[in-house]
């Protein structure tokens, strides 16, 4: 069970953020399932929110290789918290506007990147100039435009939204992008000094910034 008193704000929200992405809300009622490939940023999540749950293993439903991390946080309280602000059960395809608070807005999205998001460089073909662009993507057509419009309220910036297909699915995916100059107006905001983060979404920030 989470101590809200005890956990900082900016890590809750950011945590919140990997949820959204990277998590889900168990059909029980009160298990969230937090997944990722680097276990290190799970430990450092299970450290930021003064847990000591373990830290299992788990396969794609089409895949037997266990080289997802899992971490479940068993607490009915903070998973009526998260429906509340619109989290829901199956969240990939219906996800729509989320109540965060502005202040925390950057924790949160800070977690939205390093679940869901792209720091890509290229070079310029005609210049030879290194080019940056950050890209968040999603299934939810509701969340993905709301995100956007938060985003660019926020920061004062501007994105595009693109549509692609997806590999053996019906189901289209929605990418905001942001170009150059606003990938570093987001990303010096949204990554502070230490701040809770993915290590290699951080370095590819420094490296940006």
């Amino acid at each position: 069970m989470l101590n809200l008193e005890k956990i900082k704000s900016s890590d809750l929200w950011y945590t919140i953020g990997l949820i959204t992405t990277d998590g889900n809300l168990s059909k029980d009622g009160r298990h969230i399932n937090l997944t990722s490939k680097d276990r290190s940023l799970l430990v450092s999540v299970r450290k930021a929110l003064l847990l000591k749950n373990k830290i299992g293993r788990k396969a794609r439903s089409n895949e037997q290789d266990k080289k997802y991390s899992v971490l479940q946080i068993g607490d009915k309280k903070f998973y009526n918290f998260l429906l509340n602000i619109g989290l829901t059960q199956r969240k990939s395809l219906t996800l729509g506007k989320l109540s965060i608070p502005n202040f925390y807005f950057p924790d949160f999205l800070r977690g939205v990147i390093d679940g869901d998001g792209n720091i890509h460089t290229w070079m310029h073909t005609s210049n030879r100039n290194i080019q940056w662009a950050l890209r968040i993507f999603s299934g939810s057509r509701g969340f993905i435009f709301w995100l956007k419009q938060k985003i660019e309220n926020y920061f004062s910036t501007n994105g595009k939204i693109y549509k692609s297909k997806r590999t053996g699915s019906k189901n289209p995916l929605y990418i905001i992008k942001f170009g150059k100059l606003a990938t570093k107006i987001i990303l010096k905001q949204t990554y502070y000094k230490d701040c809770l983060a993915l290590n290699r979404k951080l370095k590819n920030v420094e490296k940006c910034l």
